[in-house]
């Protein structure tokens, strides 16, 4: 049975929240709570209770996202600052040569968006199809799209990024899983909303990049490929060794105390740190960074991290305050009695507020916080509760138009009319959207 006092109290905390966000323009960190606040008063919980709640939802979230979400930010500074993103974006476009450029840069966009946040990359990569389209003479969306494309799936799919990072500690789940089945339904999903609908609509839309000015990257030494693979890659497999080894399939394949140790090495903080520190030296110090200007740019890094923690966290006590009222327990039997799948419903709610007030990540948080009660009782694996970051993560990303800032960020860079942006970034995020939700149906099935 639906009780509508709760409901109406869940309702009119997601209606306070947008009008905050989208009318009054007031900083999500702050409408969350006071969403949060207003489903406690609402549903009649006692003031002190709501209180209470603020403090549990907080500290239970931030104890894990803000160590992961700072050291991630930290390693992403240093890989950017040091040329490394721009080195491997030349190497595989060298390497693919100018027929398959796009798909060069898709899986450039792919690899980097792990370490550094999405408007970053990008505008760092911006200058590699400015001067693919001045060689080549094609639309600057051809190779545009396909980079796009990598970045956002990297960054809504795939761990140690904030947004999924977020969504699975909300929701419970083992990052190793997240990260596994986010490559699994990121690669094909890239490959359709990257370099196959670029071509497509480079062919609709020819935008000429800007004329060139000055070109120093001449007078820069980039890292080599390999140091900079192998500097993303040790987080990544870290954590996943950890994953498989600590399952019940690959739990009686180590001693048992080298395994308890890997625990400790592949847990995301350990990971993260070790990858800091090899990039501190490999990137800052051997390239001839003082140790001041390293630790200014990893300083530097901290500020947008911060909003990213106090947003997630403001996030974790609205998924609280929906467990203490009762409200996710009731939201739980009555889904479950309807028969409607928790995957569609995730994808739903994160679509909806993303569409509504346009951040991906207030979308994602706000989607876990209303799906996290309803798997409380529900016996998922940890397959299928990674498969629900990714339904979340596939929502929040669709649909990317005039409230968003990255519809601005493309358009601004492109040098694409507002017509033109929705004709070829919103339904960019779209397409992705939708092949992730499919994606995340079929591999359900199979797990």
């Amino acid at each position: 049975m639906i009780d509508l006092t709760l409901l109406s109290s869940v309702l009119a905390g997601i209606i306070i929240l947008l009008v905050l966000i989208l009318y009054f323009k007031i900083q999500a960190f702050i409408a969350l709570l006071i969403a949060s606040i207003s489903v406690g008063v609402l549903s009649g919980m006692a003031p002190l209770s709501i209180i209470k709640t603020i403090q549990e939802g907080m500290g239970n979230t931030l104890g894990f996202v803000a160590v992961v979400v700072g050291l991630g930010a930290m390693f992403g500074a240093i890989l950017e600052h040091s040329g490394g993103a721009e080195s491997l974006a030349k190497f595989l476009v060298n390497k693919f040569g100018e027929k398959y450029a796009s798909w060069a840069l898709m899986l450039t966009g792919f690899l980097v968006a792990i370490p550094v946040f999405f408007d970053v990359a990008f505008i760092i990569l911006v200058p590699v199809i400015y001067a693919l389209q001045r060689k080549t003479g094609k639309s600057l969306l051809l190779y545009g799209i396909p980079l796009l494309a990598g970045l956002a799936i990297t960054h809504s799919f795939i761990p140690p990024t904030p947004g999924p990072v977020a969504v699975a500690d909300i929701i419970k789940v083992n990052l190793g899983w997240v990260i596994l089945m986010g490559f699994i339904v990121g690669i094909p999903t890239a490959i359709v909303c990257g370099p196959i609908f670029a071509k497509y609509i480079a062919k609709h839309i020819h935008i000429e990049a800007p004329k060139l000015k000055m070109d120093n990257d001449a007078l820069k030494t980039y890292p080599s490929v390999r140091l900079i693979l192998s500097i993303i890659a040790i987080p990544i497999v870290l954590i996943i060794l950890n994953t498989l080894f600590n399952s019940p399939i690959g739990q009686n394949i180590l001693p048992q105390k080298v395994a308890h140790w890997l625990t400790m090495i592949g847990h995301p903080f350990s990971a993260l740190i070790i990858a800091n520190l090899i990039a501190w030296y490999a990137l800052g110090i051997l390239k001839g960074f003082s140790k001041e200007k390293l630790l200014n740019i990893t300083t530097q890094s901290m500020g947008p991290a911060g909003i990213i923690i106090l947003l997630t966290g403001a996030g974790g006590v609205f998924k609280q305050m929906l467990v203490n009222t009762g409200t996710g327990t009731m939201l739980a039997n009555y889904f479950s009695y309807a028969g409607i799948n928790i995957l569609l419903f995730a994808f739903i709610a994160a679509a909806l507020v993303r569409i509504l007030q346009g951040s991906a990540t207030v979308a994602m948080i706000t989607a876990a916080g209303l799906t996290s009660p309803l798997i409380t009782n529900a016996s998922l694996s940890e397959p299928h509760k990674a498969l629900l970051v990714i339904a979340i993560a596939s929502g929040a990303t669709i649909m990317s138009h005039v409230n968003d800032s990255g519809f601005w960020l493309v358009s601004k860079y492109l040098g694409l009319s507002e017509k033109q942006t929705f004709k070829s970034w919103t339904v960019m995020t779209t397409i992705l959207a939708l092949i992730g939700l499919v994606s995340t149906f079929v591999l359900s099935l199979l797990i």
